[in-house]
């Protein structure tokens, strides 16, 4: 456990770079460093030196990675049990104070200081991601001591699942992995959510096996979806149907191109007695809008949630069209006066362009556009201001949709 907290050397910054991490950034890139000192161990901390030897913080570090130092700390100069505990508990008494934790987002990488790890709360059961090869060292420390803190809090966690299998571990060095950590369990959690119950796949499901970031927001839809004909693009478990059948509307149709995310949704439906009035089908949603189109069909309310269409700034350009074309498409299924939801999960699709997209999409179509909402990720996923936010990723907007006067 010593070797865990060792300072292994320092790294030195070119002068005039690090401006990131000035501004209140977490990370440090390869092109930015001058020079290391000391036995540097790819995984272990080292001290972060400005290019006049001004002390900056603790970091590890890996120089595989092109985020070659993820800060842990601007002020001490020693990482310790201590340390780790304190913001463990840091990241569970905010949750106490923003969010309904039955089940959330525990800790959130960067943005809760301990940069590189997602841990959500499914019920009693954790699901650990481990992003980087220094953090998945103090991985089973932070594990332990979330388990402690929520048994303390009358919150007895049963069981963890590691979930550490995104392909961005091997531009870390790192094997992609999981499994149980610790005893074996039924990895089909139920959770209550906005009172929408949901069977979650923990071990099989997307991601962590449910997306808890979009919890307010589809609680937000539901003003629009009484007595309405809702369709729910990319439904994945199915959430905002569901939330849409449960704030009583007559019809809802999710679409999704998985399988497993299509049985998932009609199993929720199932739970919940919505079967009646919520079904899903499995479809790719670019193919289905323009033949719903065609076929003259037109829906109360429309909600886009897809998948990030791009995770680099490379491809950018492919992302902004595919963005247009669904928002596009979905106005035209729109009844006149009826209503839009819509949302980019790509932290490089900034808010204002998102912004600017959907407001060609509409001008494409001639539909003039009232806001209603403008939200981002849930409480759980709290944003870290920094120059390049890196944080936040959730835009999510909800509009009237009017013909043209």
């Amino acid at each position: 456990m010593e070797d865990l907290f060792k300072i292994h050397g320092i790294v030195n910054l070119k002068k005039g770079e690090g401006r990131t991490l000035k501004a209140g950034g977490m990370w440090v890139y390869d092109n930015e460093i001058a020079s290391t000192m000391g036995e540097i161990v790819d995984g272990g901390l080292v001290e972060v030196h400005d290019f006049d030897g001004y002390f900056m913080g603790i970091g590890y570090i890996n120089r595989r990675s092109k985020i070659t130092v993820r800060m842990m700390s601007r002020r001490t100069r020693e990482i310790d049990r201590a340390f780790i505990e304190q913001r463990v508990r840091a990241c569970v008494d905010y949750r106490k104070h923003t969010v309904d934790m039955s089940s959330c987002r525990l800790i959130f990488g960067e943005a809760d200081f301990l940069p590189g790890i997602v841990i959500d709360k499914f019920s009693d059961v954790l699901v650990v991601e481990s992003l980087a090869l220094g953090i998945d060292r103090f991985k089973p420390l932070i594990v332990e001591l979330l388990k402690q803190v929520l048994k303390e809090e009358g919150m007895p966690i049963r069981g963890v699942y590691e979930r550490s299998d995104a392909k961005v571990r091997l531009q870390e060095g790192m094997e992609r992995f999981k499994g149980f950590i610790g005893e074996e369990f039924d990895t089909k959690v139920s959770i209550v959510e906005n009172g929408v119950k949901y069977m979650v796949d923990v071990k099989d499901g997307q991601k962590t096996g449910f997306f808890l970031d979009q919890k307010y927001n589809r609680a937000a839809i539901r003003p629009m979806c009484k007595d309405a004909k809702v369709l729910d693009c990319f439904t994945h478990t199915g959430s905002f149907a569901l939330n849409a059948g449960m704030a009583g509307a007559k019809s809802v149709l999710g679409v999704d191109a998985s399988e497993l995310g299509v049985a998932q949704a009609t199993e929720n439906a199932a739970l919940n007695g919505l079967s009646d009035r919520v079904s899903f089908i499995c479809e790719d949603v670019f193919e289905l809008l323009p033949r719903l189109e065609k076929e003259g069909e037109l829906f109360d309310v429309v909600i886009l949630d897809p998948p990030a269409f791009t995770k680099s700034r490379n491809s950018i350009k492919n992302a902004v069209k595919g963005y247009r074309e669904i928002n596009l498409r979905a106005m035209k299924l729109v009844k006149n006066g009826g209503y839009l939801a819509t949302c980019s999960c790509s932290h490089f699709m900034n808010p204002e362009l998102f912004s600017k997209t959907i407001g060609e999409a509409a001008a494409n179509v001639h539909k003039r556009l009232r806001q209603i909402e403008y939200k981002t990720q849930s409480p759980d996923h709290p944003i870290l201001w920094s120059r390049d936010e890196e944080s936040l990723y959730l835009k999510f907007y909800i509009f009237q949709v009017c013909d043209e006067l």
